[in-house]
């Protein structure tokens, strides 16, 4: 298990989750909004428990519910920022705010995304990001980030409204993208990451 980030920002993580099958590109849940989260309740504290132990066995920095398969607004992370600190975090009907006018830099870099896993372009998003909505518990949260944090914060709230970021590059660096995906299908099975790392239990 990772060691506890110290950000201020961080909110803890819950563990004793079971790792899930990574949902792919191209089916349906991953292509259209999400349910707003209604119910705290049991099985949405154990699903985000499973996304944590998912997100973790895949090496991942953050997960959206419907990389594995669930329709409802909510996603999981645990990524650097600009200062290189470890912001880690739950977060359910996300309302995404994203610089504009002259405080709006872009920064391109390459992207992945563990639903096409083992491919990577450049993609292009703002460098910085905010985020509110509420935890699995329904505890208000707000997350500030920048450098690689502002990237997954919007890729993840993307995500929970039916956008891969396949949709935000040219056509042609999309090719490229499933491409790639193809030549190294056989090092993600179907299955993948279960059996790829222990739950945090």
């Amino acid at each position: 298990m990772p060691e506890t980030p110290s950000a201020d920002q961080s909110r803890p993580l819950p563990t004793g989750g079971s790792v899930r099958p990574i949902t792919r590109w191209g089916t349906p849940v991953m292509h259209h909004e999400l349910r707003d989260v209604t119910a705290f309740d049991d099985e949405l504290a154990t699903l985000v428990a499973d996304m944590v132990a998912t997100m973790y066995a895949a090496e991942g920095v953050g997960l959206a519910a419907n990389q594995v398969g669930e329709d409802l607004k909510v996603f999981v992370f645990d990524c650097p920022d600009a200062d290189h600190q470890r912001i880690t975090g739950v977060v359910c009907n996300p309302v995404l705010r994203l610089p504009d006018g002259t405080d709006r830099k872009l920064d391109v870099a390459d992207e992945g995304c563990l639903s096409l896993p083992g491919a990577f372009t450049e993609c292009g998003r703002p460098d910085h990001a905010w985020v509110t909505g509420v935890d699995h518990t329904g505890e208000p949260v707000a997350f500030e980030g920048t450098g690689l944090l502002a990237r997954c914060l919007q890729h993840e709230t993307d995500h929970l409204f039916g956008t891969v970021f396949g949709d935000r590059v040219p056509e042609k660096a999309r090719k490229k993208l499933y491409k790639q995906h193809k030549s190294l299908a056989e090092d993600y099975p179907d299955d993948w990451p279960v059996g790829e790392g222990p739950s945090d239990d």
